[in-house]
């Protein structure tokens, strides 16, 4: 990345703005903040942690919307008498609508206003999440859980760029990301137990319980969170670039969901990847030539950034992987219920707590590469641990995988969410938000075509899932590696960082 002088911050952040009148020119008080400045008021700041716990809840209530939803599926093929193929759908439409849109949504927010872009679609988020508990078809439930993939896609980038311009640069951003991102992690692994109790009572509640949080996080939205300008460039919206990048995401993702079934229409799939590609490759054209570009190829020559979008794409690919295959132990090989299952990976939640105590502390120390680094590591240990899973298998014997997968969660999430934006300019985080939430959603995408289309080549029963299990090893050992070209730090120019900063910059 680079370093804090050669940033231009094109906006005040956002929330904090308050300095001492006369304190300077107007450009030093603009940029006080952002250098970690201590004119800030404590009314600000206090603020600002307020505007952190709205946006905390939002991408809690992302992660819980997920994780419910996968272990209600029985449920819902048991009322509304499903085929696989529907239920698969029910679950690859959010993933086409987030992946799908994500890059557009992070340029929308920067450009259309941050605040306005995560109020919108956290209300259209509600909406079609109540459709989704009221469906009494399956196409319904198509339709619901795909637009509250969009809205997803709108919001996660909006949200992710308020908490980076909400506190200045150095300790109260790394510790704000770690709240944030420790948030989100623990909404994935909690929203297996809250799906669990949930769908006890009945599945529809799986999709009712969001939009009682949701509602209440709008109301918090509207009270406290202030926008960051997002004005419209000169050049107007990259509409080109907005319709060929987004048909290519949703192309792609398509792609990667149908490799769930190999054998099914081998050349829709192909074709469906031909398409995506050729429309990637038309988008790169009009971005090139575009005086108001959808996403800036330039910000794509920095190689930090490269990896922790492979790194991101890979370790979500081995735990969306891993999630599934677990369930269908607990479920379909073990014959436990949604609760039980529930029950068992509880222990994930260690994140939830960890992740704000433990990671902040640990990147101000180490920095985000050797964090990040040692957090993926951990993961592809646990999945190891867990591969010659048996049927008279103890949860003593699963317990060492799921604590070191939750303590893996705490290491990685978070400076993943920390790495996305660093060194970024204040007019592209939401673009950068944008890039690393699509390669999360094509890595839960792949991992979970990977594990599916393996164990359904492998035939059946346990030995099945054993062979399975070794994607999600595979997938952590190769984020490891990727990550670990980013360990060496280079030379930096004296005063340009603090060595802790140094040391972020390299993942």
């Amino acid at each position: 990345m680079v370093p804090d002088d050669a940033v231009t911050y094109k906006r005040e952040p956002a929330v904090i703005r308050g300095t001492t009148p006369g304190a300077g020119s107007r450009d030093e008080r603009e940029r006080a903040p952002m250098s970690g400045s201590t004119n800030v008021s404590p009314r600000l700041e206090r603020r600002a942690w307020g505007v952190l716990l709205v946006l905390c809840g939002a991408i809690f209530l992302e992660g819980i919307d997920v994780a419910m939803l996968n272990v209600a599926l029985p449920s819902i093929r048991a009322d509304l008498g499903l085929s696989t193929g529907m239920l698969s759908g029910v679950v690859s439409a959010y993933v086409l609508g987030y992946g799908g849109f994500m890059l557009l949504g992070g340029r929308a927010a920067d450009l259309l206003g941050h605040r306005r872009m995560f109020v919108l679609w956290l209300a259209v988020f509600l909406v079609f999440s109540g459709l989704g508990g009221l469906a009494t078809e399956g196409w319904m439930l198509l339709v619901a859980r795909f637009v509250t993939g969009v809205a997803a896609a709108f919001m996660a980038p909006a949200g992710l760029a308020l908490v980076t311009l909400s506190f200045p640069e150095g300790p109260a951003r790394t510790k704000a990301l770690g709240v944030y991102a420790g948030t989100a992690a623990g909404g994935f692994s909690l929203g297996v137990v809250a799906g669990g109790a949930l769908a006890s009572f009945g599945w529809r509640w799986v999709f009712f319980a969001p939009v009682l949080l949701s509602a209440l996080i709008l109301v918090a939205a509207l009270a406290f969170v202030r926008d960051t300008g997002g004005e419209r460039p000169p050049g107007g919206f990259d509409l080109a670039g907005s319709f060929t990048v987004t048909g290519a995401m949703l192309l792609l993702v398509y792609g990667v969901v149908r490799l769930e079934h190999p054998g099914d229409a081998p050349v829709l799939t192909v074709g469906a990847f031909a398409a995506g590609l050729a429309l990637l490759g038309l988008f790169i054209a009009v971005e090139r030539r575009s005086a108001s570009p959808l996403l800036r190829l330039g910000i794509l020559r920095t190689a930090s950034l490269v990896r922790v979008n492979v790194a991101a794409l890979l370790f979500l690919a081995a735990f969306a992987g891993f999630q599934f295959l677990a369930t269908l132990y607990f479920q379909e090989v073990r014959g436990w219920n949604t609760m039980q299952t529930g029950l068992a990976m509880l222990v994930l939640g260690i994140d939830t707590v960890l992740a704000p105590l433990l990671t902040p502390r640990l990147v101000g120390r180490f920095g985000n590469a050797r964090v990040l680094f040692g957090g993926i590591v951990l993961a592809a240990v646990a999945y190891a641990l867990f591969l010659p899973v048996g049927l008279d298998w103890t949860y003593a014997a699963m317990l060492p995988t799921l604590i070191l997968l939750g303590l893996a969660f705490s290491l990685t999430y978070g400076p993943l969410t920390m790495a996305a934006t660093e060194g970024v300019a204040e007019d592209e985080h939401g673009l950068a938000g944008g890039l690393l939430y699509t390669s999360i959603q094509f890595g839960t995408a792949l991992g979970l075509s990977a594990v599916t289309a393996v164990s359904v080549a492998a035939g059946s029963g346990l030995d099945a899932l054993r062979t399975a299990l070794i994607v999600p090893v595979a997938a952590a050992a190769v984020g490891a590696i990727v990550i670990a070209f980013g360990l060496r730090t280079p030379a930096m120019p004296p005063n340009a960082t603090t060595p802790a900063e140094s040391s972020a910059i390299a993942a």
